[in-house]
């Protein structure tokens, strides 16, 4: 029980970080670079969970393997080569 706890506490203290960095950018005139580098990394870390994932769970995902044999089949073809095309 106390992991949630504790993942909850992190989460809600990065984003009170976060957030006290945004606001005193916006609003105090002597922010600097500490409080611009706070609020630049919580960005992108939000951006983080959206745009990776493991590629073998992503949908559409391609076996690099199949990559390989359209990219040596299209060779062939361009060579002038009548040799057989793997097939996956």
């Amino acid at each position: 029980m106390a992991r949630p706890r504790a993942r909850w506490g992190v989460a809600l203290a990065s984003g009170a970080l976060w957030w006290w960095a945004v606001v005193r950018l916006v609003c105090a005139p002597g922010a600097g670079a500490v409080e611009a580098a706070v609020a630049a990394g919580g960005w992108g870390l939000s951006l983080l969970p959206v745009h990776c994932e493991p590629k073998e769970q992503a949908d559409g995902a391609v076996d690099a393997r199949q990559w390989v044999r359209a990219w040596r089949a299209g060779r062939a073809a361009r060579a002038g080569s009548a040799g057989p095309v793997e097939r996956a």
